[in-house]
Parts: C-alpha cells; sequence; structure tokens
C-alpha cells in the first residue's frame, strides 16, 4: 500500500511540478524563493493523502467500474469545494462551512500562500490539517488495504 501510495504521489508531484515551472515562464512571479519549496511540501502532502485515500477506497471495491463512479462522485465535490477555482473569499456565506470541511481547501490554500504569500486560512493551520489528514489517510489506507480479500 505504501509503494502504491508512493508511487501514486510522485507522479502527482511530478505532474504539478512540470505546471508550476511552466506558469513561471508564462509570468507567475513567487513572491519569495522559499515559497517555491513551501509550494512543493504543500503539493507532497496533497499527493500522498489523496494517494492514499484513492487506495483506501479502492481497497473495498469490488471492480473498477465501481471505483470509478464513486471517484467521480468524491473528486469533483472536493476539487469544486477547494478553492482552486476561484477563491473561497468569494464563495456565497452558506457555501464557506463546507468549503472548510474540504481538506484539499488547506493544500490548497498552502500553494497559494507559498507561491503568492497571501492565503485566507493561516498555513500554519494548513499545513496542521492537511498533513493530519495525510497521517490519517495513509494509516485507514493501510489498514483497509490488509484486509482486501482476493
Amino acid at each position: 500500500m505504501l509503494g502504491q501510495t508512493m508511487g501514486g504521489a510522485t507522479t502527482a508531484v511530478l505532474q504539478g511540478f512540470m505546471i508550476l515551472v511552466l506558469s513561471v515562464f508564462i509570468g507567475l512571479r513567487i513572491s519569495n524563493p522559499a515559497g517555491f519549496l513551501i509550494a512543493l511540501g504543500f503539493m507532497i502532502l496533497i499527493g500522498v493523502s489523496f494517494t492514499a485515500f484513492g487506495i483506501a477506497i479502492a481497497s473495498r471495491m469490488e471492480d473498477m467500474t465501481g471505483f470509478q463512479l464513486i471517484m467521480n462522485f468524491v473528486v469533483f465535490p472536493i476539487f469544486g469545494l477547494s478553492g482552486a477555482l476561484f477563491p473561497i473569499s468569494s464563495l456565497p456565506a452558506w457555501i464557506g462551512p463546507v468549503t472548510l470541511l474540504d481538506p484539499l481547501t488547506y493544500g490548497v490554500e498552502g500553494i497559494r500562500y507559498g507561491l503568492t504569500g497571501v492565503s485566507q486560512i493561516n498555513p500554519l493551520v494548513c499545513a496542521a490539517v492537511i498533513g493530519s489528514f495525510t497521517v490519517v489517510m495513509t494509516v485507514m489506507g493501510a489498514f483497509l488495504f490488509r484486509k482486501i480479500r482476493l
């Protein structure tokens, strides 16, 4: 399970890193060179946590069709509420608390802080939440992966 998680997370981080490097060439101005490393750290946490989350769900599924269906119903709301597409401050008031329940929100805000120096959530809170989510998903994924019956 850990090998699968690290493999998936490595792929995700490399893809994110390539996009980050390309964005610098098309005009992204990083406020602080250390911010690039902060953003990379949050990308690693996001990659590990959500790969472990996917493995935890996949280990309980009977077939791949069911897994793809579940992931579509899980991934799109998580991504849509994360603030990756628009700032969470522009959301209606009633959806704000729902957004704060989404762990990806904290990862996105951490990356935003690293790249721009501005975040709507304290970066230490972001690191604590996404770090805790990473640990919980890795432990839960390992536990559920051990329970697989072939």
